[in-house]
């Protein structure tokens, strides 16, 4: 495919596609803002806060599922003897993103954004289906990177100047088109939900029970061990096992509540 740009050979095609996500989701989300009348100043601040949490969460997460390099890392200290070995230790453990990670990162700092000033909650529906456009563009970037490929397949793409060496000369299952077209399903869906103000409160609850469950099946068909594999199931398969978990006792309790003001 193509990794990187010809003519910038330090940018690479994920980084244009993600910054593409960006910029299409803010525009997204600032429009619905301004046709609902709400002040499109609180929906870019919120969105600057939760791509903080986007980058922290994505480089955290990406360092736990390379966690052997940290202990190699950890382990030959001495040879870290300069500012660029440190430099590139960094960005060899932390420079990755993964996507799980950037999610859950968003989330908590718009937990914590929101528990600050609580009369902005309705940047959650808001903001919902512009999760699956951005990573619908982040998907196409995987795609054009070679990084996420997948499973060994007759019909599919064969890759041969993917930096993932292992990812060239064998044809593979376009897994990051299958992802990106269910990303792109999903912002349809989501967005036409929200205009029908439909699951209003909840929109975010709807997003995460149809992603997780999409995205566990779909890692079956993902190729690259990079992204760690735990008890025959790999890190995005649990985390969307803990995820779908989280919503049944959500929806266990919110039912348990409803039939409690119901029958008095």
């Amino acid at each position: 495919m193509y990794p990187i740009i010809p003519f910038l050979d330090t940018v690479s095609t994920y980084q244009i596609m993600a910054l593409i996500g960006v910029l299409t989701t803010g525009f997204y989300c600032v429009r619905v803002s301004k046709r609902l009348k709400y002040d499109d100043t609180d929906t870019i601040v919120f969105l600057l806060f939760t791509s903080i949490g986007i980058m922290i969460g994505g480089g955290l997460l990406f360092a736990l599922t390379n966690f052997s390099g940290i202990i190699f890392v950890l382990n030959n200290l001495h040879l870290v003897n300069s500012w660029d070995t440190f430099v590139y230790v960094l960005q060899a453990i932390f420079g990755g993103s993964v996507f799980y990670g950037g999610l859950l990162g968003a989330l908590s700092v718009a937990a914590i954004y929101l528990r600050r000033k609580p009369e902005r909650k309705y940047l959650v529906d808001l903001a919902t289906p512009g999760i699956p456009l951005f990573h619908f563009f982040g998907r196409i970037g995987c795609f054009l990177g070679g990084c996420c490929y997948g499973i060994p397949s007759p019909f599919g793409f064969t890759f041969t100047n993917s930096l993932v060496i292992e990812a060239n000369g064998i044809r593979r299952f376009p897994v990051s088109l299958l992802e990106a077209s269910f990303n792109m399903g999903l912002f349809i869906f989501l967005s036409h939900c929200f205009n029908k103000g439909k699951y209003k409160d909840k929109l975010l609850y709807v997003y995460l029970g149809l992603y997780a469950t999409g995205r566990f099946f779909i890692e079956f068909l993902r190729g690259d061990a990079v992204r760690g594999i735990w008890l025959f199931l790999s890190t995005s398969q649990i985390i969307s096992l803990a995820i779908l978990t989280f919503i049944l006792i959500k929806y266990i309790r919110y039912r348990s509540l409803e039939l409690k003001s119901s029958n008095p």
